[in-house]
């Protein structure tokens, strides 16, 4: 077993994933670079680990399939030996509000549970025996969507509703062993969503949310990152605990002076 730390971040090509891989690289971890399908990004994420002195093992798997996701867990373990840390960042979405509920059929709400939902009980499930192993952590990567209601769809709201549900149990069941947290951001200025909403209405949706919320700014990747690593590597008293990144949105809209 290697004695340098490991830890497996699911969706990690992109975006909140990428930018936690290279944090804990930088931090002296082993990481997994997990993508469903943006290969070369993630092939680009693992360089930036490596050269952060990382050893970095790329592999594709789809959380959604309970079986790519024992997989991803023994192919980790079969590279170290150990796995300390479970972070589960894979996620999807749709848009589209209450106007819209025509287009939220069936397919799209068990797609979006199956990857948000079940697909971060599997990985949990898959990485559990090991994580105890070494009094390991777990941080799921939600939203402020499943905290406050609000957010791109109705399935995608649910979904992360679910997930900060299953934290809050996982938490309790898995102690002593395994310390169990989740973030659960705001908007964040990544791809993600601009690819979803198109450059000029997600320019506006930041436009107004910055004016809205307290701290008047919405998280970049890496403040996702920094939260999400301070759970991994650090706060070693807390766990079951919902940290929201919404720069004050929950407190209402802002008082500017």
């Amino acid at each position: 077993m290697t004695q340098r730390k490991t830890a497996l971040v699911t969706g990690s090509g992109t975006g909140v994933g990428a930018a936690t891989v290279l944090q804990l690289a930088q931090r002296g971890w082993n990481v997994v670079v997990n993508y469903s399908r943006s290969e070369q990004e993630a092939q680009q994420s693992a360089a930036a680990c490596r050269a952060a002195g990382a050893d970095v093992l790329v592999q594709r798997a789809d959380v959604a399939d309970d079986a790519q996701c024992r997989a991803l867990v023994e192919a980790t373990m079969a590279r170290w030996g150990r796995l300390d840390a479970l972070v589960n960042n894979a996620g999807v979405s749709v848009f589209g509000q209450a106007a819209g509920w025509d287009a939220l059929d069936a397919a799209a709400f068990q797609r979006i549970l199956g990857v948000n939902t079940v697909g971060s009980f599997q990985m949990v499930r898959a990485a559990t025996p090991h994580l105890k192993a070494v009094q390991g952590c777990i941080v799921n990567v939600s939203s402020v969507a499943g905290a406050l209601g609000i957010g791109s769809s109705i399935p995608y709201i649910a979904s992360k509703g679910a997930l900060n549900a299953m934290t809050l149990h996982l938490a309790r069941t898995l102690a002593p062993e395994v310390r169990v947290n989740a973030v659960c951001p705001g908007l964040i200025t990544s791809r993600w969503f601009s690819r979803a909403l198109g450059d000029e209405a997600y320019d506006k949706v930041r436009t107004a949310y910055e004016a809205e919320v307290p701290l008047g700014r919405a998280c970049s990747p890496e403040d996702v990152a920094e939260a999400i690593v301070w759970l991994v590597d650090g706060a070693r008293t807390v766990t079951g605990e919902l940290v929201l990144l919404d720069g004050g949105m929950h407190l209402g809209r802002a008082a500017r002076r």
